[in-house]
């Protein structure tokens, strides 16, 4: 359910009574259908198959059960209703897995959550699909059986054969190695960009850069992994779940690297936000721990833009139904890239822009003030000067960006060890109370601004997070009137509005 697994006791009876394969306990029509799958695979891998009636019940009863990865433990059951199989083996076990009509045990979506919460309930074995075992054995404190056909399953719980259980070395994870990322050392210029982007890698903030086509703004978005943090076991354990559960670990055991998530503008809200007949996690979850890069912004139907209300202020989202409600995980860091214009060429300096003032104020109105507050950073991309492109002078790498990041964020995490939080961005105003105190000066600098600009209560705190950011980047305890007045000038959109 979400992103978390429950167990599910499979019961077999075996009766007297013309022969009959009932499944109860709310199964989908895949578990419905297993019984095709179960007898045939049972008859193909050398077992009888009782000419009885056959009840099988999936407890709890009145949670929907979905998926094949009931088919295994529905064969098992059977074999020890039969006694072909101790019954009294399978009481320290979990299994799962989708049969095929040859007996072989095919891999399942989910089996890192499902080890995860077999371990919690005291489980001691965990007989899982080949494919799957080493993604299963990341849980930890959990014997994992590699199983790939019936027959082996069967002869492993009578105790015919040995099988090794999976282990995995916590202590061999390693995070993504940012060698083979796109670097920064390959845009040109653009350098108020790029300290606007280190400033938001810094303290995790979302970021709209606002610039003409052709000015690097996708460019810019697909290098920002590069300077961000190595994510830490928890992290990647928590990524990891989801993508489990949506089927793209694509054979790997845990996900190293921060995910970097881009859909098209055309996206529906289930993409989006998950959800669907069958729940699904959607890209808000899938770039948890990540970033979520939603190119031409306003192009998004204003309706989809206005559901990241919940994600970017909670780190979650929830999915309610009549039948149950579901929370996905999604904090992620927001970066964005929109045209200033239809055209995309308003303020420019060397292409006339022809749109009216009332296209360019409809173009704008699409993203509503609620979620442009949301956002912290808003950057300027002009368009790429000639002399840039030709420039034969090295750019600043992504490493050392990142050393800079990294230290930020050391800084952070070390003054929120006692409150549960990694980043400015995610600061309670409790918080900002202590952390973000200002001067006289800082006070008065800050006040003109919001009545200038006429900011809301939301961007005026974004702003002071920023700015605990750029002192934290500058190794600040306090923070100054330029760490202010920086924080300030990454409100352009506000600037233009008013």
């Amino acid at each position: 359910m979400g992103v978390d697994a429950f167990l599910v006791e499979v019961e077999v009876d075996l009766s007297s009574g013309l022969p009959h394969f009932a499944t109860v306990g709310l199964p989908d029509s895949i578990v419905r259908e297993s019984k095709d799958r179960v007898k045939t695979a049972l008859q193909n891998s050398g077992y009888d198959f009782p000419a009885e009636r056959i009840t099988v019940n999936l407890a709890p009863a009145h949670l929907k059960k979905e998926g094949a990865g009931f088919d295994l433990p529905i064969a098992v059951g059977i074999l020890a209703a039969m006694g072909v199989v101790d019954s009294g083996r399978l009481e320290q076990t979990v299994l799962v897995g989708e049969l095929s009509l040859d007996g072989r045990v095919k891999p399942v979506s989910g089996c890192l959550p499902m080890a995860i919460q077999a371990r919690r309930s005291g489980y001691g074995e965990f007989l899982a699909p080949a494919e799957s075992a080493l993604e299963a054995a990341v849980a930890g404190e959990l014997s994992v059986v590699p199983i790939r056909t019936l027959s082996d399953v069967v002869e492993y719980l009578r105790g015919d054969m040995i099988i090794e259980p999976l282990r995995y070395d916590r202590g061999s994870f390693c995070a993504g190695d940012v060698q083979d990322d796109p670097d920064f050392d390959e845009v040109k210029g653009q350098e108020h960009a790029k300290r606007g982007l280190e400033v938001a890698a810094a303290g995790a903030h979302n970021v709209l850069m606002v610039g003409p086509p052709g000015s690097g703004k996708t460019m810019l978005a697909q290098r920002i992994s590069s300077i961000l943090p190595d994510l830490t076991f928890e992290e990647a354990l928590e990524t990891s779940k989801i993508y489990s559960v949506a089927g793209l670990l694509d054979g790997r055991p845990l996900m190293t690297r921060r995910p970097f998530r881009a859909p098209h503008h055309t996206i529906s809200d289930a993409g989006l936000i998950g959800g669907g007949h069958i729940p699904r996690p959607g890209e808000v979850t899938l770039a948890h721990n990540g970033v979520l890069f939603l190119d031409e912004f306003p192009e998004f139907r204003r309706n989809i833009l206005d559901l990241l209300r919940q994600p970017l202020e909670d780190g979650r989202v929830t999915i309610a139904r009549a039948a149950v409600s579901l929370t996905y995980p999604a904090r992620f860091m927001l970066v964005a890239a929109m045209n200033p214009c239809p055209c995309g060429y308003f303020g420019s300096p060397d292409r006339p822009c022809g749109c009216g003032a009332q296209q360019i104020q409809r173009y704008r109105g699409r993203i509503s003030g609620p979620i442009l507050d949301r956002i912290d950073l808003h950057i300027e991309v002009p368009a790429v000067r000639y002399e840039d492109l030709r420039s034969t002078s090295a750019a600043e790498s992504s490493a050392s960006i990142r050393s800079r990041v990294v230290a930020a964020r050391e800084r952070q995490i070390q003054r929120f060890s006692r409150d549960g939080l990694f980043s400015n961005a995610h600061m309670k105003p409790k918080h900002m109370r202590k952390f973000c105190r200002l001067d006289q000066a800082g006070e008065k600098l800050l006040a003109d601004a919001v009545r200038r600009l006429g900011l809301s209560a939301r961007a005026y705190h974004r702003i002071l997070k920023v700015a605990r950011t750029v002192a934290d980047l500058e190794g600040s305890e306090s923070i100054a009137s330029h760490h202010l007045l920086e924080a300030i000038q990454y409100r352009s959109l506000d600037r233009s509005m008013y």
